[in-house]
């Protein structure tokens, strides 16, 4: 469902917006659904995102050998596997 309002912005802002979607092909409307949308979707400054855990398989670290800290060697361990 589509609602119609009005809104009230400075011109320059409106300007913008307008060479935008001309620029890009598109409507005045579809870049202010997508300039919206991309705003909610930012956290606010206060708002804390949920702790990512990412799995882990086995135990005892990295496997002997391996050094982290030197692309070099682990592009030479995986050419060798």
């Amino acid at each position: 469902m589509h609602r119609h309002t009005t809104l009230r912005l400075p011109d320059t802002l409106m300007t913008r917006a307008k060479v935008h979607a001309r620029d890009h092909g598109t409507t005045l409307t579809a870049v202010m659904e997508a300039a919206l949308a991309a705003y909610l979707a930012e956290p606010s400054a206060g708002q804390v995102r949920a702790r990512v855990v990412l799995p882990s398989f086995g135990s005892g670290g990295v496997r002997e050998g391996v050094n982290l800290d030197s692309t070099a060697e682990l592009l030479d361990l995986m050419g060798e596997e």
